[in-house]
């Protein structure tokens, strides 16, 4: 699931994942590293869901109206998904490793959960999650969680290490940072 259900604060409140980058929509960067690797892509948004059913199989919907950050967007997501493991990434991120899916899988190691880290910091937002989890996250949100590596850390969740890739990472929060991308893969940047 792409997450692109948030306000775009950073972006002067533009929709984030249908900001052009290099001729077509940030989004449609990040669904093409996720295509033939999942069961189907879905994307969380929570406006223009008729741009986005375009570049997905689904939209879902935060279960609660209100922008309530990327944890609802993960509940939603476990909630609609059909298989038993939810791939979790954001829609800022264009660059991802095309290897992404693998490599997370690789990671579990019978865990629950495995995020990236790119041998400095933990991206929390790209996560594989046992879906079974779904009970468990709509209770510390009852409780008021909001963070998402607190989250993570009532479960068995595995760092799978990006160290090799960590620009595979960037995301996109201003249109300098998009510029800024743009340029990198213009002259031949790319991801494992």
């Amino acid at each position: 699931m792409i997450l692109a259900g948030g306000q775009g604060r950073r972006m002067g409140g533009r929709d984030k994942g249908l900001e052009p980058f290099n001729g077509r929509p940030l989004v449609a960067h990040v669904r093409e590293r996720l295509e033939g690797r999942v069961a189907e892509v879905l994307v969380s948004a929570n406006r223009h869901h008729d741009d986005y059913l375009a570049l997905a199989d689904r939209v879902v919907s935060d279960t609660e109206s209100g922008y309530h950050g990327p944890l609802m967007g993960i509940y939603s997501g476990l909630r609609a998904s059909h298989t038993a493991w939810l791939l979790v990434v954001p829609c800022d991120s264009p660059a991802l490793p095309w290897s992404l899916v693998e490599r997370l899988m690789g990671g579990l190691a019978g865990g629950d959960i495995a995020v990236a880290h790119d041998g400095e910091r933990l991206h929390p937002v790209v996560a594989l999650i046992r879906v079974a989890l779904a009970d468990d996250l709509a209770r510390a949100m009852a409780g008021g969680e909001r963070k998402i590596d607190r989250w993570y850390a009532r479960h068995d969740c595995r760092e799978v290490d990006f160290s090799d890739c960590p620009e595979a990472f960037a995301n996109l929060n201003t249109d300098a940072d998009k510029r800024h991308l743009e340029q990198l893969l213009g002259k031949g940047a790319a991801s494992s």
